[in-house]
């Protein structure tokens, strides 16, 4: 009777974690910037990985809690990398193939909910040894046994509903609802079958084992109905129908047989000697099905003894009439056999290899509010900005301060020599030649990458189209057209991002052309520097000339105060990982845009409020300026109008040199840091051919082998489901607008727009934390959202922005938007 069925493992292959783990982490959390390195870690969840799923095969309890930690560890590792990003083609045979060679029907799924699943089977199935391999003398042995029989039963019962939502195409035969069905029956029947072995053990009265026996007999004769299937045929272990037919039979018997004994303390003798006839000849008919001889022997035994007395003693004693079985009370029912379901983590022992990796929602939401903040703080640092550009311009078309400095007919302005000691430090105009020739090697290296990998995906799609013309709807999997969705919107916002950067470069050499006469003049000593610059008139002093001369340390003043304002805005804000968390914690759930407008409005409310004031002084100070310039210049009539323009022109070249320098420095940084973004995006590319081509040498191999291959006569039927849902994901729009946008933030993730909003039509998506280091590139309005409105008064200089300021946010994909 202590025979006990225990289900085979799914056998599972090697596959390398560690390089797909690396790259989506990388790419997710950016290490560059959290400064936390996962190598260890990695290597240690892969070398759980191995122990687990080959340990497995031993049945020992001691595996149990080697399995039991690496799903731990799943499940911890899901719930902090985006749904369907991690691309390693968990390959799973079947496991009831028993083929000579070894199983060849298999399934190759490239997600953590895949390798979730299969591992989960196999939790059950060594459940399900172990608890067969337990002392059944020992209460011990029974205890455990029927937890492990309640636990494998919850498992597959989970499993059943859950399959084809998580792997949406068709599963192994080994995983379709149906088998999933009956194995759960088989399970919970076993478990019920422990608890009669413990009543017995117990020596629990009669009437409660009858109940628990009775039961019993029921839930074996559900699993049999359900194991019994058409579809099933041939499919399980010869072995396994006839011992379920058997035990049904045989758990009847026992009931009535301890029902018989309720009937003795009774005298109800005729319905005893009913009830043990019943059960000796169902102990009969439970050896010849199950083929098994010694099943239930002993009690089989003990009803013939008891039946050959009480029987005796009827004749000579009694004489009472023996009823039909048919006419006895149904003997009741004792239902104690539950679906358990497994404690999170299952391990008590369990520690997540991951624990610093935040969760995905959490995540997301500090993403989204950095974005949030970053969009604020980049407007208002790109209005501070723009009104000292035009701050400069104004100055630079006055001459001033360099006009009122000019106390000698031939003597070069302080103001000027300083200027001009700068661009001197700085190595001059040759510094910025050599820093734009630079830019196309670093252009083209990009352009390489992102190159690389659309060719990849090309590929790897022919080749899906190609062999689905060629084995039509025998070809299963998932169009890569529908997996590649995402990427190749991607590498498109890429190719726009290498567009946009080439105009920027082309506006960057404009601009150096312009003012490339005036910064080579800036570039000369001091002696060659007062030749180049024509005589005048000696600067004539009055109150005008003083008051110009206030107004100039005014000026200088309002830019002091906006470098302490542009310093605050950027400086570290409050962490509010803590609060998400336990928004997280306390709802399941986090409010993000409600915590992030209280937050920013707390912090930032203050600063753009002097962000405003500064610029209506600005104005006034505008005002102000170009009246006692109107003064000064009737004053000072004799002045050469030469000099005045060339010391103008140096005025504009000086302003200039500055901002191609910062121009020029973060131009380089920006191509730098997307080649790390295309790195990890063709990393990315990479993982996702290769698992797909694993996929499709499994795929290929099942196919191809299909007429020679000795798998089961019949397997479970199961619906094909296809698909993958995947977000909308609007292109950047063309804007006229001549600020050109280049990226300022390298999170190592995907390209993500800004949120929608009337300027900026794209679908709303998170990006991981900025830096704590300020990119000066972050600084200038975004495309869509407007252009600078230099005053029109000042028609004569050019007015510059930024070229390299414009670039939105990138980081990762939200959850959902990458179906594969």
């Amino acid at each position: 009777m202590a025979e006990f069925i225990s289900i085979p493992l799914k056998k599972p292959s090697d596959v390398d974690v560690i390089k797909p783990l690396t790259n989506i982490i990388k790419s997710t959390y950016n290490l560059a910037t959290n400064q936390k390195d996962y190598t260890e870690q990695i290597s240690e969840f892969s070398k759980l990985r191995s122990n687990a799923l080959w340990r497995a095969f031993e049945k020992y309890e001691s595996s149990l809690e080697v399995i039991y930690s690496y799903y731990d560890q799943l499940c911890a590792l899901e719930g902090k990398i985006p749904a369907h990003e991690l691309q390693i083609p968990f390959k799973w045979k079947d496991a009831f193939d028993r083929t000579i060679f070894g199983g060849k029907l298999s399934l190759t799924i490239s997600t953590l909910a895949y390798e979730k699943l299969c591992v989960l089977f196999n939790i059950a199935a060594l459940q399900s040894s172990v608890a067969a391999s337990q002392s059944l003398d020992s209460d011990e042995g029974l205890k455990l046994a029927a937890k492990l029989f309640q636990q494998a039963a919850g498992i597959f019962n989970y499993l059943k509903g859950n399959v084809m939502l998580a792997i949406q195409q068709e599963p192994t035969p080994d995983m379709s609802p149906d088998t999933l069905s009956a194995l759960s029956a088989l399970m919970i029947a076993q478990a019920q079958e422990i608890f009669v072995h413990k009543a017995i053990h117990d020596t629990m009265k009669d009437i409660v084992i009858a109940k628990l026996a009775s039961q019993t007999e029921e839930y074996y004769a559900e699993a049999l109905k359900l194991f019994q299937k058409e579809i099933f045929r041939s499919f399980w272990d010869k072995e396994w129908i006839p011992l379920i037919t058997g035990k049904q039979s045989g758990y009847r018997a026992m009931a009535e047989l301890y029902q018989a004994s309720i009937c003795k303390s009774k005298s109800a003798i005729g319905e005893e000697i009913c009830r043990l006839e019943y059960a000796v000849d169902l102990f009969k008919a439970a050896q010849q099905r199950s083929n098994k001889p010694n099943l239930f022997q002993d009690y089989a035994t003990k009803a013939e003894r008891r039946l050959t007395v009480i029987k005796k003693d009827n004749d000579f004693i009694y004489h009472e009439r023996i009823p039909d079985i048919k006419s006895l009370e149904p003997i009741g029912k004792a239902n104690i056999a539950k679906f358990l379901t497994m404690s999170q983590p299952m391990n008590s022992n369990f520690k997540d290899l991951f624990e610093d990796l935040l969760p995905v929602a959490v995540h997301h939401a500090l993403s989204s509010y950095e974005i949030r903040r970053n969009e604020l703080v980049n407007t208002e640092i790109s209005k501070l900005r723009e009104m000292t550009q035009v701050l400069n311009t104004v100055l630079a078309n006055l001459n001033l301060p360099a006009a009122i400095e000019d106390t000698s007919g031939t003597e070069v302005p302080q103001s000027l020599l300083d200027k001009s000691s700068y661009v001197r430090q700085a190595r001059g105009i040759r510094a910025l030649e050599t820093a734009m020739n630079d830019l196309p090697d670093l252009l083209q290296r990009n352009r390489d990458i992102l190159d690389e990998a659309e060719k990849m995906l090309k590929e790897e799609r022919e080749s899906d189209d190609q062999l689905r013309e060629q084995f039509k709807e025998r070809w299963t999997r998932i169009p890569s057209s529908k997996l590649t969705e995402q990427l190749t919107s991607n590498a498109q916002k890429y190719r726009i991002i290498i567009d946009n950067a080439i105009s920027a470069d082309k506006t960057v050499r404009e601009k150096f052309e312009t003012h490339r006469e005036g910064m080579e003049i800036l570039s000369l000593d001091e002696s060659e520097l007062a030749s180049a610059i024509p005589s005048g008139s000696a600067v004539q002093e009055s109150g005008v000339v003083i008051q110009l001369r206030k107004l100039m340390e005014d000026v200088e003043t309002l830019k002091a105060e906006r470098d302490v304002i542009e310093s605050e805005l950027k400086s570290p804000t409050v962490d509010m990982k803590s609060t998400f968390l336990a928004a997280l914690a306390k709802d399941g759930a986090i409010d993000e845009p409600n915590l992030s407008v209280e937050q920013i409005g707390k912090i930032y409310g203050p600063l753009t409020t002097q962000v405003r004031d500064s610029s209506a002084r600005q104005e006034k100070l505008i005002a102000e300026i170009q009246s006692n310039h109107a003064a000064f210049t009737r004053e000072q009539s004799g002045s050469g109008s030469s000099r005045e323009a060339v010391l103008c022109k140096l005025a504009a070249a000086y302003d200039a040199f500055k901002e191609l320098k910062n121009n020029l420095q973060e131009g380089a940084k920006f191509y730098n840091d997307l080649t790390q973004l295309l790195v990890v995006f063709q990393n990315k590319i990479s993982d996702f051919c290769f698992a797909r081509k694993t996929e499709k040498e499994e795929l290929l191999k099942d196919l191809t082998t299909n007429l020679s291959h000795a798998g089961p006569a019949a397997t479970p039927t199961i619906p094909s489901h296809h698909g993958a849902a995947s977000g909308p994901n609007s292109a950047p729009s063309e804007s006229g607008s001549t600020q050109l946008p280049y990226p300022t933030q390298y999170q190592g993730g995907m390209p993500v727009p800004y949120g929608a909003s009337p300027a900026t039509p794209y679908p709303t998506y998170v990006s991981p934390p900025m830096p704590q280091t300020y990119n000066p590139y972050a600084t200038m309005p975004y495309p869509g959202q407007g252009g600078y409105n230099y005053p029109q008064q000042y028609p004569q200089q050019p007015n510059y922005v930024n070229p390299y300021a414009t670039f939105p946010r990138y980081g990762a994909p939200p959850p959902g938007q990458n179906p594969w």
